[in-house]
């Protein structure tokens, strides 16, 4: 197949960009769609803050009758390679058909764009910060993803490692399964260890009753404060911006259901660790093909207003450095089961989490869960 490789250029030809991945898993029963409007924001530099210490370009691969048969954004994050003292390009939004000339001239692509710039390592699937999606999937292909994360097919894999793209770190996610009578001495464990935790540490929990509760002060902030402390050990993180936290903010906030948002405080009244959840969004998603207009608001204001998944999406777990290894995550945990349970949520999905992070590994002990997906970044050095 002769592969044509073409920078974008257009709002067109983005478009065209974040379409192809519903092109190429339509009706496909696992994968979610992107979000179109969504991404649109994401590769606007006037909304996505992270594009201020960001540079990024976006190709398409076209074969010989000019139909569109992969993508690929080349991405530098100026300020992890800064953080993290490397001199690293990224590869994200990668899709292609199984054809390893097409994925061979996009890794291509990247590989040259990364050398023009003086960088000295490929990595990726990764997005332009760690909130955006990462890892390519490895395991767990007949699993249903989530809105956050990547689902690919599993040549994927095969087409870079052909490349010679080897390990960089693997992440997993978990399902954990509420709590039933059959589990009751499991979550009663953590029930007990959030109490000792709590009266130890002088520690409680602070819910919210509406939107405008949580930004009073700029609350809403503060919590991001221990996502940015917390995250800031992890690989490849870079720490969040005031204006990349109203974007997510913005994104996020209206499909979260306070009732889903445990916030630990201490005595102080000051925040120190939070867990966010919210009703699964993926096959509300797939219904609406990944648009919100002209009807996909229609599916999207179902499951959030009037028919709930009966899947938890966690979104994020943070527990400041001092407070962790105390119990304070159970706190959290102990405040969200009940919460679940009587909204009458069956399971939760974790995000991705790190392999090597034991911490967050650990968090499980007490509950019932199974390790159902696997996705892993992928490394490549530039002679």
């Amino acid at each position: 197949m002769a592969v044509t490789i073409k920078k974008i250029k257009t709002q067109a030809e983005l478009k065209s960009f974040i379409r192809f991945n519903h092109e190429l898993y339509k009706g496909h029963p696992y994968a979610v769609p992107d979000f179109y409007e969504d991404l649109l924001d994401t590769f606007n530099p006037k909304k996505n803050a992270a594009l201020e210490f960001c540079e990024a370009d976006y190709f398409l691969a076209y074969n010989e009758r000019g139909k569109i048969v992969g993508r690929v954004a080349a991405i530098i994050n100026h300020k992890a390679n800064t953080t993290w003292n490397v001199k690293q390009a990224r590869f994200g939004w990668i899709d292609f058909i199984d054809d390893e000339e097409v994925s061979r001239a996009l890794m291509n692509t990247v590989e040259d764009w990364g050398r023009e710039r003086g960088m000295e390592r490929i990595v990726g699937p990764l997005g332009f910060t760690d909130l955006d999606p990462e890892g390519m999937l490895i395991d767990g292909y007949d699993q249903l993803s989530t809105m956050s994360t990547i689902y690919n097919y599993p040549y994927y894999p095969k087409h870079i490692e052909s490349a010679g793209y080897e390990k960089e770190i693997d992440w997993v996610e978990r399902k954990i399964y509420i709590p039933s009578e059959e589990h009751k001495a499991g979550s009663d464990k953590y029930f007990k260890v959030a109490d000792i935790s709590a009266k130890r540490y002088n520690l409680h929990i602070r819910k919210f009753k509406n939107v405008k509760e949580l930004k009073k002060d700029n609350y809403i902030h503060r919590i991001f404060d221990i996502v940015n402390t917390a995250y800031a050990p992890l690989f490849g993180y870079s720490k969040l911006n005031e204006q990349q936290i109203n974007q997510y903010v913005d994104n996020y906030l209206p499909f979260v259901d306070l009732r889903l948002l445990s916030v630990v405080e201490n005595e102080e009244n000051q925040p120190i660790a939070m867990g966010v959840g919210m009703t699964s969004m993926s096959k509300a998603l797939q219904k609406a093909k990944g648009k919100l207009f002209p009807f996909g608001w229609f599916h999207l204001a179902k499951t959030v207003f009037w028919k709930q998944s009966d899947i938890i999406d966690l979104l994020l777990v943070a527990v400041l450095p001092e407070y962790q290894s105390k119990g304070v995550h159970a706190i959290i945990f102990a405040d969200m089961i009940p919460i679940a349970q009587k909204m009458g949520f069956k399971f939760a999905e974790s995000n991705p989490q790190l392999e090597t992070n034991e911490k967050a590994q650990n968090l499980w002990a007490y509950l019932n869960t199974e390790i159902h997906k696997q996705r892993r970044c992928y490394t490549k050095k530039l002679k």
